[in-house]
């Protein structure tokens, strides 16, 4: 297993690729976010060990552009800030987990073992399917260059459409997970948000995204325009 591990601090980053060496990972350093990010777009790493605060290029921004570039390669985002709204920032800029300063090495250790076994999955901070555009962290949606309006539960079953995109995906399954298990409505109430949404993401702007599969469901695909 081959692990970068981008920390400015040289002592610090010493003794993390000493102590990975010794569990028997190959450790690749990177001391600012700039050669990082260099490091980790032309090798193909198993994980990132990233800290958020660094020279040239911060950690958040350093993960953002990985996802962005489409390399889905686990990171470990090392803080020293101990705060919700930071660790918050990480995952929502594409990190997997987190550990705060100062941490034990055996927990740190740990957990870079558990994104190991879960591997390089696609995880994209924000979904573009075509010339659309969701970001699940900021709730925001855009067509193009416009942004389109949504309520709170019009936007969570596009997005879970979204994250299922190219599947064919049930009424039922739409409804167990975007509303709760106190929900004693219909199950047509699906239909009314789909109808909804491609009022506003799809006939003002041409565009067929929002797909029925009759006696099944709905799927999500991107389409130029209107057949």
């Amino acid at each position: 297993m081959r692990i970068l591990v981008v920390e400015d601090d040289p002592r610090l980053a010493e003794l993390l690729r000493r102590g990975l060496v010794g569990e028997g990972y190959a450790v690749d350093l990177a001391h600012d976010g700039l050669r990082g990010l260099e490091l980790a777009l032309v090798n193909g790493y198993d994980a990132i060990v990233l800290d958020v605060m660094l020279p040239r290029l911060n950690g958040y921004r350093l993960c953002a552009q990985l996802r962005e570039a489409e390399v889905w390669t686990p990171v470990l985002m090392l803080t020293a800030k101990d705060g919700e709204y930071d660790e918050a920032e990480g995952l929502d800029t594409g990190a997997d987990d987190y550990v705060t300063k100062p941490f034990s090495f055996v927990a740190l250790t740990a957990r870079l073992r558990a994104l190991l076994r879960r591997g390089q999955q696609a995880r994209p901070a924000v979904i573009r399917i075509g010339d659309l555009e969701i970001d699940p962290a900021t709730r925001s949606c855009r067509r193009g260059t416009q942004e389109v309006a949504l309520t709170v539960r019009e936007f969570a079953v596009l997005e879970y459409l979204a994250r299922r995109r190219g599947e064919t995906v049930a009424k039922t399954e739409v409804l167990e997970h975007v509303w709760d298990d106190t929900f004693g409505g219909d199950i047509n109430v699906v239909e009314v948000y789909i109808s909804t949404l491609r009022r506003k993401i799809d006939a003002p702007f041409q565009r067929r995204t929002i797909h029925t599969v009759r006696g099944i469901g709905y799927r999500l695909d991107a389409e130029s325009s209107h057949a």
